[in-house]
């Protein structure tokens, strides 16, 4: 059977209280054989931990403070964060971190501050980062560049950019592209910018509920919809989709070999 990871999936939140149980297994009959599910803030912590204990070796929990959450104690938050992480060997990244001016570009320092605290996490634990970018990818660059000899590895999550930033991101060794539903909308522009993306720098993602690819736009997105998106890979690396899906997944459990020990 063919198998995708899921390497950004938002399952634990409230969209999918009604079903959620419905949804996980409406992936894993898809061939989804992991759901990574990323940490926004501390009250995210239960919800993910509940999926953890109830679905073992399928879902999979990372930890972060996400850069639109700061709040005016976030360095309480991020100590509390930090004593979790430190006590819970379970946690396969730290993520979902890194910087977003588009909601608000007050706070740049601050976002910055908490971004290279938990930037500091993965290389104490030796985790990857799951990163979050919007309307930042100077300061990101910056930020990355200062950072180089710390060995880190991640995943520059959602990427949605241009050809030149695609260059620009995949000079990370160690660091990959998370690509989702964006990449099957008319006007996108990815298809283009991954050109000289070799498919061994890409993971799958939906990014769910956000982010439904075609053809179910406009719905609330799920796991399940990952082999939309691969199959759009396929297309543009004309290809078959089980090599995307043999490739996507390799590089997925390359970033996260913590999802590997089921």
């Amino acid at each position: 059977m063919i198998e995708f990871v899921d390497t950004h999936t938002h399952l634990f939140v409230e969209e999918f209280d009604g079903d959620r149980a419905a949804a996980v297994q409406r992936a894993a009959a898809e061939g989804v054989s992991a759901l990574c599910l990323p940490c926004i803030d501390a009250s995210s912590l239960p919800a993910i931990n509940e999926m953890c204990s109830s679905y073992p070796g399928l879902c999979h929990a990372m930890i972060g403070l996400h850069p639109t959450e700061l709040g005016d104690d976030y360095r309480k938050t991020l100590d509390e964060l930090y004593a979790h992480l430190k006590n819970d060997s379970k946690f396969i990244a730290i993520g979902e971190v890194g910087l977003d001016f588009y909601w608000d570009d007050t706070r740049k320092t601050e976002q910055t501050d908490a971004f290279e605290h938990q930037i500091a996490w993965a290389a104490e634990f030796g985790l990857p980062l799951a990163i979050h970018s919007r309307n930042a990818f100077n300061e990101l660059c910056a930020v990355m560049d200062s950072k180089r000899s710390m060995g880190l590895s991640g995943v520059f999550h959602c990427f949605s950019g241009s050809a030149d930033e695609a260059h620009r991101l995949l000079g990370y060794e160690g660091f990959f592209l998370g690509i989702g539903g964006v990449l099957t909308y008319k006007n996108s522009g990815l298809p283009k910018a991954l050109e000289n993306v070799p498919l061994e720098r890409i993971v799958l993602e939906t990014d769910s509920p956000y982010l439904a690819p075609v053809p179910k736009r406009g719905k609330r997105n799920e796991s399940s919809y990952l082999p939309f998106v691969a199959q759009r890979l396929a297309e543009i690396y004309n290809c078959p989709l089980e090599h995307v899906a043999e490739v996507t997944t390799a590089n997925a459990h390359a970033l996260f070999p913590k999802i590997c020990n089921k």
